[in-house]
């Protein structure tokens, strides 16, 4: 081979991506019942938007972003996530203006320099949504239900959702003085890069996957949260409650991304081992603000398609077989006929949707492949009658001859008897 593609990426071919486009589907027809626009931004922006929002203390900022310098000297960052820059486009084109609640949904790719491993690519896709405009915590339980929605309808069950609440800046400042006094007495025990985060963000310490038994020694959130963050979370258990959606309390989750504020969740699934989070997202009260907005309330998560893919039950609606099978399969018997294939199979599409065989293969060889296709009718054309073709039907093997003038009626015949049937 001359070439291949780059380290922690992948081809998605036929019949897998009917499957990934069938899963997207689902996630996009459940945003629409819940309100949802689609947005579509940039893959890379100004390296600026996901510094200021993300954290420069964040793993993602500090050593996955793909960042490079373009030919007029700026600095562009193929997106990592794409909170930031759904907000930066809200804010950009006046959608801040509208008043109300704006809810956006996306599909997309990503991009992150991490280590390949299963289901985690340095190309990797998401869809996820954002609820901008409202503090009121029955927003943020409605996030957790859309999720839980898209996720029961391609055949999940048994899903648990871990929740917790960060606070906010009014309890977090110190709450990091206590955080910080406690991580100084465990220095000897943390790893080198949450030595250097008990300075810049000591609650990033939450999030690194070495320093697990130094987590259970270190205070809760929890038990800091100032009363305003403390009757908003209560809230939001209520308002689960209210739509019998299950969950636990974790006071350890704090997502890996600076702009979160109050809620965090995650949705697990136990088939993944360690890396069992199928998705997450929280509220992020300040990021508008923080990206030159007036103060603006906002909420919403992201899920990876790759991992959900990977874990797809066997049952799944998404998972029935491949493309749909073509209405037509029209053959050519040989070289002469293939002017008039293409005439054929433009007044066949008019019907349905249809598949040409233009490859000159021995007739019996085209035919299996209509077979295999699951072609309902495979329509012969050959030179040797100029003005007939041959109509066979795929289940019960009949052909007859009909009139290239007959044929469209025929078909339309042919498609009403098996509607009425």
């Amino acid at each position: 081979m001359k070439y291949t593609k780059p380290r922690g990426t992948q081809d998605i071919l036929p019949p897998d991506v009917y499957l990934w486009r069938r899963v997207e589907t689902v996630f996009e027809n459940t945003f629409e019942a819940y309100g949802y626009e689609p947005i579509r931004t940039p893959i890379f922006e100004h390296t600026d938007v996901f510094l200021r929002s993300v954290g420069e203390a964040t793993d993602i900022v500090s050593k996955e972003m793909y960042t490079f310098v373009d030919r007029g000297g700026r600095s562009v960052t193929l997106r990592p996530e794409n909170t930031a820059a759904v907000i930066r486009a809200y804010l950009e084109n006046g959608l801040h203006r509208r008043g109300g609640i704006t809810r956006l949904c996306y599909t997309g790719p990503m991009f992150r320099y991490d280590r390949p491993q299963s289901g985690r690519y340095r190309q990797f896709h998401q869809v996820g949504l954002e609820a901008i405009g409202s503090d009121n915590p029955v927003v943020d339980a409605e996030t957790i239900d859309v999720v839980m929605t898209a996720l029961e309808a391609l055949g999940f069950d048994s899903l648990a959702v871990k929740l917790n609440s960060v606070g906010c800046a009014e309890c977090r400042k110190p709450y990091g003085g206590v955080l910080r006094r406690e991580l100084e007495r465990l220095k000897g025990r943390l790893c080198e890069d949450c030595v250097g985060r008990t300075d810049k963000n000591p609650m990033r310490v939450f999030d690194c996957k070495k320093c697990e038994e130094v987590k259970d020694e270190l205070p809760s959130i929890s038990d800091h949260l100032c009363p305003a963050c403390a009757d908003h979370f209560a809230r939001v258990k209520s308002h689960l409650d209210l739509l019998e959606r299950r969950y636990e309390i974790d006071s350890r989750l704090v997502r890996g991304l600076d702009y979160y504020t109050r809620t965090t969740f995650e949705i697990l699934h136990g088939s993944l081992g360690a890396q069992n989070a199928l998705c997450g997202g929280g509220r992020y009260d300040d990021l508008v603000e923080q990206c030159g907005g007036p103060p603006t309330p906002a909420v919403g998560f992201s899920a990876g398609l790759e991992r959900i893919i990977s874990v797809l039950p066997e049952g799944s609606p998404a998972r029935k077989a491949g493309r749909n099978a073509p209405d037509f399969y029209v053959a050519c018997a040989d070289e002469n006929a293939a002017p008039r294939v293409v005439l054929v199979a433009r007044g066949l599409r008019t019907l349905g949707t249809v598949e040409v065989d233009v490859s000159m293969r021995v007739l019996k060889t085209q035919l299996r492949q209509a077979e295999r296709a699951l072609a309902r009718i495979a329509v012969i054309v050959e030179s040797a009658s100029p003005l007939h073709v041959k109509w066979r039907d795929m289940a019960n093997r009949e052909q007859i001859d009909v009139e290239d003038g007959r044929l469209l009626d025929v078909a339309r015949e042919h498609f009403t008897d098996k509607r009425s049937g």
